[in-house]
């Protein structure tokens, strides 16, 4: 009997460091991914850049009008951190912090075969660490410590090359109908926010 190839499940993750919730998100999804056999595929993209061609906010900004809804978020986000046991999750006091020199090097990165690594890094510094990484001397030094070369990095933030790279995920995320973050496809399916999580991973074992 002719066997047949079963190809690998892939998850689409569109995917920026300014987001506390792909912070979030990842951590659980990575758990996913091992659970059902399923690959992580990071695209990364400039939140600002989507918010901007759909028209879309931050939750901070979007639903302060609306009486308790922040606070109900913020309590669902402790909900979410403390059933997933994320106690390594911290608010990073520099929020919102402009992550354009994170995900151009997140680009750059990627150029070179190191992007998974390069991810681990920057969501720890983000979200863990505490660092203000919209500061170049910040950012260069994080890097360094992290095994790259972040001055290198840093220069190559400004490769035409590398911006064109950037501009083009964002604006094919938007295309194929994101508009925040973290956003995630299997197929043609999507998913947005963490709490969709669930409804993903079901996907993924059918």
């Amino acid at each position: 009997m002719e066997r047949k190839l079963v190809m690998p499940k892939t998850v689409d993750f569109i995917f920026d460091f300014a987001s506390p919730n792909a912070y979030l998100a990842d951590k659980v999804l990575r758990d996913i991914a091992t659970r059902t056999e399923a690959a992580i595929h990071y695209i990364p993209c400039l939140l600002g850049g989507i918010f901007k061609a759909t028209g879309n906010q931050a939750p901070m900004v979007a639903f302060a009008p609306v009486k308790g809804k922040m606070a109900y978020e913020m309590l669902e986000t402790r909900r979410f951190i403390a059933r997933h046991n994320l106690s390594a999750f911290k608010m990073n006091a520099h929020f919102p912090v402009n992550t354009l020199i994170m995900m151009r090097g997140a680009i750059a990165a990627q150029q070179d075969g190191r992007l998974g690594a390069y991810i681990d890094a920057g969501l720890a510094m983000m979200w863990e660490q505490n660092l203000k990484m919209d500061d170049e001397a910040v950012y260069v030094a994080a890097m360094n410590d992290a095994g790259f070369d972040g001055v290198d990095l840093l220069a190559r933030t400004q490769d035409p090359a590398v911006k064109a790279a950037l501009a083009a995920n964002s604006e094919a995320a938007v295309a194929r109908g994101a508009f925040g973050i973290p956003t995630f496809y299997v197929g043609d399916e999507m998913f947005f926010g963490k709490e969709r999580l669930g409804p993903l991973e079901e996907m993924l074992t059918q």
